[in-house]
C-alpha cells in the first residue's frame, strides 16, 4: 500500500491548524487556518485570521447582488488562501441546507455555492458567516509531513474563536486553548 492510498491517522476535519512561527510560506506566515475536510485525498481549509481590504458589501455589488442583512454589512471578506482567490466560500453556522455545503462539525459548515449569500437577510439566514476568497488546499500527505516538519501546531476548532473574537486575537487565543503563549515560541523548532 503506498503512502499516498493511507487513511489519515488523524482527521483534523474541524481542527484548528496554527502556523508556527519559522512559516516561510507567506502565505501562511502567522495565521490561524480552520480545517474543513480532511481525508485520504487530501485537505481543504480556510484562513479565518486575515481580513483583506474588501467588505460583503463590495463583494455583494462585484457579484451584482444586493446584502439584504444589515448585520452583515461591514464585515470584511478574508483571505482564505492561495488557491481558487477568485471564488468565494462562505463558512457558517449552524449548517443549513445549501448546495455544496461541506459539514464541519461543531455546527459549522463551508459552502462554496452562491445560494448561502442569497439567504443573508432572509429567514434562513446563518447566524454567523465569514467569507473568504480562495482556501488553502493539501494533496494526499502534505499536511501529515508538514505536521512532522513541524510547520503548525493543532487543536480542536472553537467557533468562538472564529465568530466572537476579533481577526487579530484569533490566533493567539487558539494558542491559549493549548496552554501556549505565542510570543513564546522559539522560531526555529526542535526535535527531541
Amino acid at each position: 500500500m503506498s503512502a499516498h492510498a493511507m487513511t489519515p491517522t488523524v482527521n483534523l476535519t474541524g481542527h484548528f491548524l496554527i502556523a508556527m512561527p519559522a512559516m516561510a510560506d507567506k502565505n501562511f506566515a502567522r495565521t490561524l487556518t480552520l480545517v474543513c475536510e480532511h481525508n485520504d485525498q487530501g485537505a481543504l481549509g480556510v484562513i479565518v485570521n486575515r481580513p483583506i481590504d474588501m467588505s460583503l458589501d463590495d463583494l455583494f455589488e462585484r457579484i451584482d447582488m444586493t446584502l439584504e442583512s444589515s448585520r452583515f454589512q461591514g464585515q470584511p471578506v478574508y483571505f482564505g488562501g492561495p488557491v481558487q482567490t477568485d471564488r468565494g466560500f462562505v463558512l457558517h453556522r449552524p449548517v443549513g441546507s445549501f448546495q455544496s455545503s461541506i459539514d464541519i462539525g461543531n455546527g459549522l459548515a463551508l459552502t462554496s455555492s452562491r445560494d448561502v449569500l442569497q439567504s443573508l437577510g432572509g429567514e434562513n439566514e446563518p447566524e454567523e458567516v465569514l467569507v473568504t476568497l480562495g482556501y488553502a488546499g493539501w494533496q494526499a500527505g502534505q499536511i501529515e509531513w508538514e505536521l512532522a516538519q513541524n510547520a503548525w501546531l493543532t487543536v480542536r476548532a472553537d467557533p468562538q474563536i472564529i465568530f466572537g473574537l476579533p481577526p487579530e486575537e484569533r490566533l493567539i487565543a487558539a494558542m491559549q486553548l493549548l496552554g501556549v503563549d505565542y510570543a513564546s515560541l522559539s522560531e526555529v523548532a526542535g526535535h527531541a
